[in-house]
């Protein structure tokens, strides 16, 4: 259940990422939603390594941890794959 509950955040918190630092990604609609279920993923992880609880439940730290984790994502990608001539 950690890993659906996980994956749904992560779809919110790829569209909060997203509102927060926005910009041309090089994906588009399509890779912003995986990005935050990879981050929401992440950041469960980070966060238990860490000593604290993951993303267990559909609420604010939850959210917080994922948000956390699809930015960091998000700024690597862009980095990775973004266009560069701008």
């Amino acid at each position: 259940m950690d890993y659906l509950t996980w994956a749904a955040i992560g779809l919110v918190a790829g569209a909060i990422a997203r509102i927060l630092h926005p910009g041309k990604d090089p994906g588009g609609c399509v890779v912003t939603p995986l990005l935050g279920v990879a981050g929401a993923f992440i950041g469960g992880f980070a966060a238990r390594k860490l000593g604290f609880a993951g993303v267990e439940a559909f609420d604010l730290r939850s959210i917080g941890i994922s948000v956390a984790g699809a930015l960091l994502l998000l700024i690597v990608y862009r980095a990775a794959f973004g266009n560069k001539d701008d």
